[in-house]
């Protein structure tokens, strides 16, 4: 029998697990959503799933795998609505930022196996990045489908110890917005200098693809890669060496280090 994945909540990330799902050969009637919002079950309709609605009475009955992606807030009273319906044989994926494994257990039920998931928003476009957290009573059987699920929105890797989601959300789950101000300011600058702003977004933009692209699949590490663009005397050079009499590896360091403390405090208030 094919496994059973319910979603609660049908928002931009839950729509792009889903349509990933299906364009990896994940059957529709496989998949059931719940969400308070008409208009976004009408999309998943158009997609093919039929078992979707307002309300989430049923929805999760006999599911392997719910996928809870709502707000961190709603989390408390949309799992206290759905606990009975969940057992055992029914594991939780949550993206919930900051709900920790302990707070998701207390409402979802004692005996719900629970992963942890935090995922950034290129999954939106099937290009995300997606750390899991499992605790000790999930099986195997659990983390292969919820590593199915993330993974049809992009990279998936898994950590071993809960604290470090924090971690994650440090480098990759806040980390769209460093590479966005980046972006903001390389582009902003080439307009000082005389660009159209828009020549220099694309300009801007198409590196940003290029240089992450080529990271990607060179055998090389990113220092070698470099190293090959920076010729000795060379323009390249003299903006390395303008970013490191300004400090950019300590100031990078510095926000993503106050990014996971953040991530952490707001952790223990959700807890």
């Amino acid at each position: 029998m094919s496994p059973q994945i319910a979603f609660l909540g049908a928002g931009n990330m839950a729509s792009a697990m889903i349509n990933g799902l299906i364009t990896e050969g994940f059957s529709p009637a496989g998949l059931k959503a719940s969400d308070p919002s008409e208009a976004a079950l009408s999309q998943l309709r158009n997609l093919g799933l039929t078992a979707v609605s307002t309300s989430p009475e049923g929805i999760f009955e006999g599911a392997d795998l719910v996928v809870a992606a709502v707000k961190p807030q709603i989390i408390p009273a949309a799992l206290s609505t759905i606990s009975g319906q969940l057992g055992p044989g029914t594991a939780l994926l949550s993206i919930a930022a900051g709900l920790p494994t302990a707070s998701l257990q207390a409402y979802a039920g004692p005996d719900v196996p629970i992963i942890r998931c935090m995922p950034n928003t290129p999954a939106m476009i099937g290009l995300g990045a997606s750390a899991l957290f499992a605790a000790e009573t999930v099986n195997e059987a659990h983390r292969a489908l919820a590593e199915q699920v993330t993974s049809a929105a992009g990279t998936t890797v898994w950590v071993e110890d809960e604290a470090l989601l924090d971690v994650v959300t440090a480098v990759s789950g806040s980390g769209p917005a460093y590479f966005f101000a980046l972006i903001e300011a390389i582009a902003e600058t080439g307009t000082e200098l005389g660009l159209n702003a828009d020549v220099a977004m694309a300009l801007t933009l198409q590196t940003a693809l290029g240089a992450a692209a080529l990271a990607l699949k060179s055998d090389e590490g990113v220092a070698k890669l470099r190293e090959n663009v920076t010729s000795p005397g060379g323009t390249t050079e003299e903006a390395l060496r303008s970013l490191q009499t300004h400090d950019f590896n300590n100031v990078v360091k510095e926000a993503v280090k106050q990014c996971a403390a953040r991530a952490t405090a707001l952790g223990e208030e959700f807890g």
